[in-house]
């Protein structure tokens, strides 16, 4: 997709003497190739209409997302958390906060956290490159040193796997929801908490990309985007408006 958006810059806005890169990624609410929907690309949409600048806006898998910002062959990218390891190449503006929880089967025997993971039988799903809360992160670790752990790409091929009883968990957030709701999902799965804060979530800046000033400017526009009420309103399209106030209103770090 080629994003080529006009409008008036402020003389305080981003430099837009380039055109930049943004990569989005398919993940349940977040964004869908299939309807070309989802709350990244209601962002992204937003910024570069208020930005002015152009963007060439693309769909690639989260962990090659990473490895471009990293090197910074991709300026852009929507709702990151960081790391240590992220902070090294990578910089945040904070727009959404949301919970991560377990989903497992409910054969499983699972009521809480500690269940899964005394079951040596149990397997978990995540999904390649993604990072959670840090409950879940610490579980997912030990898991993984266990030899219990399957990737893959995004959260279709997981959920088939949990169907098929080739992994009995799996972690998600709000933004998958709607799956859940699917008869086939719903009637064997339940829901665990990780009692973890809930995690920011935010546009993700490569540092080698873009200068700190320019990197100011564009969180500015986030800031801006939150302090008017646009981004509360682009998240109740998706979910309850209480949930989406819960979501959106929050004190970034």
């Amino acid at each position: 997709m080629l994003c080529f958006l006009g409008g008036a810059v402020q003389a305080a806005g981003p430099d837009c003497g380039r055109s930049f890169t943004l990569g989005l990624h398919e993940h349940g609410l977040l964004y869908s190739a299939e309807t070309d929907r989802g709350i990244d690309k209601d962002v992204a949409d937003e910024l570069i209409r208020r930005s002015g600048c152009k963007v060439n806006v693309s769909l690639m898998p989260r962990a090659r997302i990473w490895q471009l910002i990293e090197s910074g062959a991709l300026d852009f990218s929507l709702s990151g958390i960081t790391n240590p390891e992220r902070e090294r190449f990578a910089a945040f503006a904070w727009y959404v906060s949301n919970k991560y929880y377990l989903l497992t089967r409910k054969d499983a025997g699972v009521s809480q956290i500690a269940d899964f993971e005394r079951n040596d039988r149990l397997q978990l799903g995540v999904i390649r490159s993604f990072r959670y809360s840090t409950n879940a992160n610490q579980l997912v670790d030990r898991l993984t040193a266990g030899n219990r752990v399957s990737q893959a790409g995004g959260l279709s091929p997981l959920y088939e796997l949990l169907l098929a009883n080739k992994i009995q968990g799996m972690i998600i957030e709000p933004f998958d929801y709607p799956a859940l709701q699917e008869k086939r999902i719903h009637d064997v799965t339940t829901i665990v908490e990780f009692n973890d804060p809930a995690v920011p979530h935010g546009l993700i800046m490569s540092k080698k990309a873009l200068p700190p000033e320019e990197r100011e400017k564009w969180r500015a526009l986030v800031d801006g985007m939150r302090s008017d009420g646009t981004m509360r309103r682009i998240f109740e399209r998706y979910f309850r408006t209480d949930l989406a106030a819960e979501m959106v209103e929050f004190q970034a770090p």
